[in-house]
């Protein structure tokens, strides 16, 4: 038997009653299990101890959710360290306090633009739009085209060409289509400065009336009335010349002209229709209105039967704006009908040899270089050697843009005073018409398509071209565009714009009747407005953003009412102004918008050249 067990007391009885007295504290332990302890085994452990027991996990109630402490413990500090790394700069970086950055000033162009546009604003003619904020300006030549029985409503609307009351459609349409040329060049600018909407309302407003001046719902047409109104300076009878009038209150007939055989006039109304066309792409019915009627005109003026200049055989209208031609008008037509349609028949007859041959293009005379209300050879040249630098057809139309390419090379070189091709004033201004009065509508012209040459070399990265064996840098060419305009802003030997409204020092008796006639209760009669012209007191009204016919050769200037050459001004000089102006205005950029003028046009796959003879031996 064991003296000692394993549950640590002894199993034996003892009745000695002293030694349990004498014992001694250690005594009371049993010697056995402490001389005989044994490690115990697991199984005896798990017997004694039972299972050891692990840490329990601790954790937080939210109600729906039942999260361990730990974790909501690593998700607080993963949401506190997001907050000091992501929201808490974000939330300094709002709010500290900022440098705002100013807007680039407009530039000079960007200010006389805006100013230039309001010059259509006052020509305007008809029901004026609820948005006209000319305050001088009311409803006017509403009993126009009245007896016209053929024209529902009469031909109400339109622009007044000058200082008088006529509406010539000729120069209106060019005008138009001068607009909207640089619109489709430039429309980012027009947007950037806050004009985009208000160029595309002048366009409109002139393109509406020139559908009224034809059948626009019909495919073929046989006649245009072409003018509204007249000026018989060897006539005392009541008219637009004989008559100081506001146009408000003018009473007098204005007879109209009717054309039956007019190619250049009818080239050049679908020139402005089909240019608009493209203005308006975006709004697809009105687009397509503008060519179906571009489409009948330009139809009508191919007419062989009816080969002859608007103006031939017609005294109101020679005396005004005399055509000298409409070989161009072809060419120029022609080109806009095949960027708006994509019809590659005309582009066929924009670029066949005898179209340029009867435009006497290869004369290379001074006065082909011109661009004008008269002369659209060097627009269309331009017009299509922009075809050949962004698009480069190819076979069958590579000969002819490519000569194209090289006349308006030409041009250009001539406008450069190096060249010796062209006078200048001693102030730095060309003179493109012998010396001529009116000549800085010639000017702005020029300058205009310089500086959209300009615009086409840096868009293809080209850095200049050759005049002759010369190289010409094209930063030269735009000195040129940039030195003619600043001239009519008021660098020159008058210290003068010639752009009313601009600058501290312009014209202050534009040759202009409504402008010069005070708004004071009275209406005038037809001689009784004279007094106003021949006043020597500035006008009551300024025709802001009007741009006046010029100095002369020397520089000089006459400020003076009744000497039209240099104070009146027209709406064909002030389109070539603000085509000049948005050009050359950098708000917005310095680009030109490569694509929208292609947007009619179908994708170009060249057509190989014929195939060589078969070989005879």
């Amino acid at each position: 038997m064991l003296s000692s067990n394993l549950w640590g007391g002894s199993f034996e009885m003892h009745d000695d009653d002293n030694r349990d007295r004498n014992t001694t504290v250690d005594d009371n332990l049993d010697r056995g299990a402490l001389t005989n302890q044994q490690q115990l085994d697991q199984a005896q452990q798990s017997w004694l101890l039972g299972p050891k027991e692990n840490k329990r996990k601790k954790y937080i109630d939210f109600g729906c959710v039942v999260c361990s402490r730990q974790a909501v413990k690593w998700s607080f500090w993963t949401i506190v360290l997001a907050f000091v790394v992501i929201a808490l700069p974000t939330i300094i970086v709002k709010n500290w306090p900022k440098h705002k950055v100013q807007p680039t000033p407009p530039d000079q162009y960007h200010v006389a633009l805006t100013k230039a546009l309001k010059f259509f604003d006052a020509q305007m003619s008809g029901r004026l739009p609820k948005n006209h904020n000319i305050s001088w300006r009311g409803p006017s030549g509403l009993k126009d085209g009245a007896s016209l029985t053929d024209v529902k409503g009469g031909l109400v609307g339109g622009y007044y060409d000058a200082g008088d009351n006529i509406k010539f459609n000729f120069p209106m349409a060019f005008s138009m289509s001068m607009l909207s040329w640089s619109v489709i060049e430039y429309s980012h600018k027009y947007k950037s400065i806050g004009e985009y909407d208000h160029i595309r309302d002048i366009i409109k407003w002139g393109t509406d009336y020139l559908l009224l001046t034809f059948n626009s719902s019909a495919t073929n047409i046989d006649k245009i009335y072409s003018q509204v109104g007249v000026g018989r300076n060897d006539s005392t009878s009541p008219d637009d010349h004989n008559c100081w009038q506001r146009p408000e209150d003018m009473n007098y007939d204005r007879p109209v002209q009717t054309t039956t055989a007019g190619c250049d006039l009818a080239s050049e109304m679908a020139s402005a229709l089909a240019s608009a066309s493209i203005v308006f792409i975006d709004d697809r019915k009105y687009s397509q209105k503008l060519i179906k009627g571009a489409t009948a005109l330009f139809a009508f003026g191919r007419d062989f039967t009816k080969r002859a200049t608007y103006s031939q055989g017609k005294p109101d209208i020679e005396q005004f704006y005399k055509s000298s031609g409409y070989w161009d008008e072809f060419m120029w037509g022609a080109a806009w009908m095949y960027y708006a349609t994509g019809n590659s028949s005309y582009l066929s007859l924009a670029t066949n040899p005898g179209i340029p041959n009867h435009a006497n293009a290869s004369l290379r005379s001074a006065d082909m270089g011109v661009l004008s209300w008269d002369n659209k050879l060097p627009a269309a040249e331009l017009l299509l050697t922009r075809m050949r630098i962004f698009l480069s057809p190819g076979y069958p139309y590579e000969d002819m843009l490519r000569s194209y390419q090289n006349l308006t090379s030409l041009n250009m070189c001539s406008y450069l005073k190096k060249y010796n091709v062209y006078n200048f004033t001693k102030g730095g201004l060309i003179q493109l018409n012998h010396g001529g009065p009116q000549n800085l509508q010639y000017v702005v012209n020029a300058a205009f398509i310089a500086s959209l040459f300009v615009d086409y070399m840096n868009a293809t990265g080209v850095p200049g071209w050759y005049c002759g064996t010369q190289y010409t840098g094209a930063d030269e060419l735009h000195k040129f565009a940039t030195s003619q305009v600043d001239y009519i802003l008021g660098a020159n030997p008058s210290k003068m714009s010639y752009v009313v409204g601009y600058g501290e020092k312009f014209p202050k008796h534009v040759h202009h009747r409504g402008a010069s006639i005070p708004l004071d209760g009275h209406k005038y009669t037809c001689t009784g407005g004279f007094k106003w012209r021949d006043t020597q007191n500035s006008n009551p009204h300024n025709l802001t953003g009007a741009m006046v016919g010029g100095p002369d050769r020397s520089d000089k200037f006459q400020d003076f009412r009744r000497n039209y050459n240099f104070t009146e001004p027209t709406l064909a000089g002030n389109a070539g102004l603000v085509a000049a102006l948005v050009s050359l205005t950098t708000t917005g950029g310095s680009i030109v918008d490569k694509n929208s003028m292609f947007s009619g046009v179908p994708p170009l796959s060249p057509t190989p050249p014929p195939p060589p003879p078969p070989w005879k031996p």
